[in-house]
């Protein structure tokens, strides 16, 4: 029975895991795979298509499945390997590109830096299983409008004959969507236990798909939980979890943050954020 997964980490290989889900279970999928070597996971192997084919088994109609993902440079040219991972789970296993996201950081210069630009971005493709979102939030993602309350006045839009709307004077909103670029310049969280994993990322991303993409009491499954970030994320937000890890040493970690979880996670405020 899925009860018995319920807000558990289970030490196992992933799909073996998801075989045992029913099917149409979990309402949202947030993980970031091991992609590309790019960090040491203990030699662990891992199969991308076969991930989302049981991805795409287990969520509901509408449910959401996000990616964190970069690609390897490797003899000046790009693994493609998030590139190739979208076409597969969208052309091959039937999900829908909902959207790209750019997660932005603060990237290293590195061993090349005097060759190539310093990377400062993730990718975070968003699939969708369905028509459309079963449930979709984003109020608690807006940032604050650099003009808002401001009364102003502007061009029109372009219209699809290339002619130009008349000009518009209207209020500006003091909130706006955040839009396609998502700033995560905290990546370790200062976290001591957390950084005993090789690749965490900001405790943010999850929350802030938890509360866009998944309704109150829903599942949320992250099939490489890692140092547990999105267990965390939705312990935090009083949403269920399922997680699967197969090293038994990063179980621990998720586990241990899990226990020491019992306060709200501290949202950024309006004035906190970055003004755009």
């Amino acid at each position: 029975m899925l009860t018995n997964w319920l807000n558990s980490i289970q030490c196992m290989d992933c799909i073996v895991g998801m075989k045992q889900l029913p099917e149409r279970s979990v309402d949202l999928v947030v993980t970031s795979p091991p992609y590309d070597g790019i960090r040491t996971y203990q030699g662990f192997d891992f199969d991308l298509h076969k991930t989302g084919q049981e991805i795409y088994r287990v969520l509901k109609q509408g449910g959401i499945a996000v990616m964190v993902i970069q690609d390897q440079t490797v003899d000046f040219g790009k693994t493609l390997t998030s590139f190739r991972t979208i076409v597969d789970w969208c052309d091959t296993i039937g999900f829908k590109l909902f959207e790209c996201v750019i997660y932005r950081k603060n990237g290293s210069e590195g061993a090349w830096w005097k060759e190539r630009f310093r990377v400062d971005h993730e990718y975070m493709p968003i699939f969708l299983k369905g028509k459309k979102p079963q449930y979709f939030d984003k109020e608690n993602l807006k940032i604050p409008s650099i003009h808002g309350g401001k009364v102003m006045t502007g061009s029109g839009s372009r219209r699809t004959d290339g002619r130009t709307n008349p000009r518009v004077t209207r209020p500006i909103n003091v909130m706006k969507c955040r839009g396609t670029v998502w700033d995560y310049l905290m990546a370790g969280d200062k976290n001591p236990l957390k950084r005993k994993h090789p690749a965490p990322f900001p405790d943010q991303i999850p929350y802030d798909f938890v509360q866009c993409f998944c309704p109150p009491n829903g599942i949320v499954l992250d099939p490489f939980m890692g140092s547990g970030s999105t267990a965390v994320a939705a312990k935090r937000l009083k949403r269920n979890y399922i997680g699967f890890e197969i090293s038994a040493e990063y179980c621990e970690i998720a586990k241990e943050r899990l226990e020491q979880t019992a306060e709200p996670l501290l949202v950024l405020t309006a004035d906190d954020q970055v003004l755009q």
